[in-house]
Order: C-alpha cells, then sequence, then structure tokens
C-alpha cells in the first residue's frame, strides 16, 4: 500500500524558531507520522520577524527533510498568487492541510487554490478562533471571517480542532454544521529525567519561553513581579513582537525592586529548548491563551513546574503539584504562585519536578494522540 501524500503549507517552518508553537507542531507531527505518509511542506525561506534566507536551504526549489518530507521555501520575491498556483498543481497530494486562518498567502489564498483541485482540505485553526485570540486586531479579524461566510471560503473544509474546546468555538464563529476532526498537538518526545535540587542559599530562576507580546503576557508577568518580596532570577526568551509594547516592558523592569534581576536572553532555536530548560526551577507564561502551549510541556519534561494563565489546556496543577494555573487579570493570585514556588523547600521541589516529568512523561505516551493524528489524513 502506498504512502498517503500530505500536503502542508505553513508560513513558517524549520529550520526557523522564531514562530513558536505551530512549527513545532508540524515538527512533532512529521516526526512522528513517519510510517505510511510522505509530507509536501510549502513555506517561507525565512525564519518569523526576519528577512534573511535560511543559509542551510535551497530557495524556490524541493528540500529533502528526511526519507519521508519535503520543504519548498520561497522566496520573498516569488511569493505570489501565479506561483502558488503552479506549485499546488503541480506537487502530488492526496490530502492538504492548511495552518491557521488569516495569513493570506499561506492560508486564505491556499484553502482557494486547495478546493479547485477537488482533493479533501483540512485547515488547522491553531487557536485562531478562540475568544482570546480576538483581543489582537479583533475587528479586522471579524470583518474577515464575515467575508470568508459569505463567500462561502470553508465550503467543503474540514477543519481540524486539538481539543474539544476549540471545536465549540470553531462552531460558534463558522456554524454548528462545520465538519472538525479533534486530535491533540503532538508533543516532543521526552528525554530521561535528570532530578532537579534548589539551594535555599541561591535565587530561585525561572524561564519565560514565549514571544514578547501582549497575547503573551509579558507585561503582566513583569508587573506582578514588583509585588514579590523573595530573591528571583528571571530570563526572557523569544522575539520581540511588538517594539512599542517591549519599551514598556522594559520601563517596568527598570523599576523592579533590587532582589528582582530580569534578562533578556533573545531567541533560542527549538532544539535547544529541552536542555536549556535543565538549567531553570520553573517556567512562566502568563498567556491570554494557548491552544496548546508547547512551552508549557517541554517545561513539564525539563522537571520544571510552572506558572501559568488558566486559559490554557492544562489546568488544575496546584492540586497535582506540578504548578499553577491562574487567572493573569488576578495580580494578587499571580503573585501567590511566585511566592509559594519561590519558598517551596528543597525536599518539596524535588517532589514536584519529579511529578511535572512525570506528567509529561504520561503525556508524550498516550498512543491515542498518534492515532487521533493519523486520522487526520487516513478517513480523508
Amino acid at each position: 500500500m502506498r504512502p498517503q501524500k500530505v500536503l502542508i503549507v505553513i508560513d513558517w517552518f524549520l529550520p526557523g524558531t522564531a514562530s513558536g508553537g505551530p512549527l513545532r507542531s508540524y515538527a512533532n507531527l512529521i516526526a512522528q507520522l513517519h510510517d505510511g505518509f510522505e509530507f509536501y511542506i510549502i513555506t517561507r525561506d525565512t525564519d518569523f520577524g526576519t528577512t534573511e534566507p535560511y543559509a542551510t536551504v535551497v530557495s524556490n526549489s524541493w528540500n529533502q527533510l528526511n526519507n519521508h518530507t519535503q520543504v519548498y521555501y520561497l522566496s520573498s520575491d516569488n511569493i505570489s498568487p501565479k506561483h502558488l498556483k503552479t506549485l499546488i498543481s503541480e506537487t502530488p497530494f492526496d490530502v492538504a492541510l492548511v495552518n491557521g486562518i488569516y495569513s493570506w498567502y499561506f492560508s486564505i489564498l491556499p484553502v482557494w487554490l486547495l478546493k479547485r483541485t477537488g482533493k479533501p482540505v483540512v485547515v488547522s485553526a491553531r487557536g485562531m478562533l478562540n475568544p482570546q485570540a480576538f483581543s489582537v486586531k479583533g475587528f479586522r479579524k471579524k470583518v474577515f471571517l464575515t467575508l470568508a461566510r459569505v463567500l462561502q471560503l470553508y465550503k467543503g473544509v474540514t477543519f481540524h480542532a486539538t481539543n474539544g474546546d476549540e471545536a465549540q468555538y470553531i462552531k460558534q464563529v463558522l456554524g454548528a454544521d462545520t465538519p472538525i476532526k479533534i486530535a491533540p498537538n503532538l508533543p516532543r518526545p521526552i528525554q530521561p529525567y535528570q532530578p532537579k535540587t534548589k539551594v535555599s542559599a541561591a535565587p530561585v530562576k525561572m524561564a519565560n519561553m514565549a514571544r514578547i507580546a501582549k497575547e503573551k503576557g509579558t507585561l503582566i508577568m513583569l508587573q506582578a513581579l514588583q509585588q514579590v518580596q523573595q530573591p528571583l532570577l528571571l530570563d526572557l526568551y523569544g522575539p520581540i513582537y511588538d517594539s512599542a509594547y517591549w519599551q514598556q516592558c522594559e520601563a517596568v523592569i527598570q523599576q523592579l525592586p533590587a532582589h528582582i534581576k530580569v534578562q533578556y536572553q533573545g531567541v533560542l532555536p527549538g532544539d535547544a529548548v529541552p536542555a536549556v530548560l535543565q538549567d531553570y526551577h520553573f517556567m512562566v507564561l502568563l498567556s491570554e491563551g494557548e491552544n496548546f502551549g508547547h512551552a508549557i510541556f517541554e517545561a513539564f519534561a525539563a522537571g520544571c513546574p510552572v506558572i501559568i494563565s488558566d486559559q490554557t489546556p492544562w489546568r488544575q496543577l496546584e492540586q497535582q503539584q506540578i504548578g499553577w494555573d491562574v487567572p493573569i487579570r488576578d495580580t494578587a493570585a499571580v503573585v501567590r504562585a511566585f511566592e509559594v514556588a519561590l519558598l517551596m523547600s528543597a525536599a518539596d521541589y524535588e517532589i514536584w519536578s519529579a511529578k511535572a516529568y512525570n506528567f509529561a512523561k504520561g503525556v508524550a505516551e498516550d498512543t491515542s494522540v498518534l492515532v487521533a493524528n493519523r486520522g487526520l489524513f487516513e478517513a480523508l
């Protein structure tokens, strides 16, 4: 039986790192669906937020990523309706998967072109239709979605949701009869556990792994630190999405108490995240919402309990002794989570760290997730 050929269209892909979760989701997908599938990926030849092409790829050509995946890296001067139409018509595939909703060249136009082939099309919403996603450019998004319904852009298209809540949000926006397949994101395989210790004489180290942006709660996190009484070292990793927003963050950083040290460490290569997290006690991500939150899972896998918002799939963390999920508008609750983490005894920390790792291990070894992801394509 020949492999199922899947065409994926996404703005940014490997070897990029700066675009965050969606890139990691697809990297994990193609890494684990190696049996019975061939993948063809159309993407840009630059990383998110940059104009410099990758040095390790050949632009405007198919590049062999592994024995079952090829990637076509489009240069900026070749991103056009004509070129996309030619690429899609000349690429052999059985089913297409389009990432996201709002990108003209890598979401909207591909859906229109792919529907004309008569082959099945799946759109992965990636949380872009969830309520919290409309906190940024909400009016423009709603205008587009109204036009999409009028023009029947998504007629005959199947949507991919990562959980039941997202499926309901998609139906609320696009209609109750929207076909949806639910398949949770595939996490990265985890490494053997490396026990961690918390030394009372040294400041606790925390990492924030996310782009610097309003929807990621960077400023809310920093403002909460103004009320934290215990010593803390916090390192920020991720691209600066909005320079004006970052200036607000810098202003708060400069006003923090002397016992709170915050440093911006730039953007990490995706493959470096697990190893870097080994150097930290906790991970913080007070985002307005996460469809999955790969950084959260990576933290668990590194034995780092987390302080996150209550708008992610990861809930009731304190009861499980693996972290805290707090309402980000409740400053007192955020500060309390910081203080409890910072004052935790070394013995308790070792327990929480081990439980965080074991939680990630259980998620990574859940075979039903792999089955659900195969079902995204096989049933079509």
